[in-house]
């Protein structure tokens, strides 16, 4: 996640002949994957546990402070430079460190379950319906 790395915000988001820039990050995180301002209404789609919305909310009230300090159309700089930014990237940090974790928790409970990647070459998981006839 970008917003919790500070050495990729300067060498990326600073870089204006790179594409990706903070607006995209948070226009992607905030618009696309979840609104942090009501993350709640996100649990079961893009956010898998209460602890993702908390998360992303702390995540959403950090950036909106920060926000509202440097101004919406502050350039990239001014949000980096703030006095509320280290708080912006201890809260990405933290999400980002429970959205992995919650997603390799899921692969492995999908692998347990006998699914594998790349699709066709997966064992048949238990329960499985098939079209085989049972041979006496």
């Amino acid at each position: 996640m970008a917003l919790a790395s500070p050495t990729w915000q300067r060498e990326v988001w600073l870089d204006p002949d790179q594409p990706e820039n903070l607006d995209y990050v948070v226009h992607v995180l905030f618009d696309d994957f979840c609104e942090a301002d009501n993350p709640s209404r996100w649990l079961g789609q893009s956010l898998r546990t209460d602890e993702e919305v908390e998360l992303m909310a702390h995540l959403g009230a950090a950036y909106g402070a920060v926000q509202d300090s440097a101004d919406a159309d502050a350039a990239d700089n001014v949000y980096l430079a703030s006095p509320g930014w280290p708080v912006v990237v201890a809260a990405a940090a933290r999400l980002a460190q429970v959205l992995v974790t919650n997603d390799h928790t899921a692969l492995s409970k999908l692998h347990d379950a006998g699914y594998r990647w790349p699709l066709g070459t997966e064992k048949e998981a238990p329960g499985a319906v098939t079209n085989q006839q049972e041979q006496p």
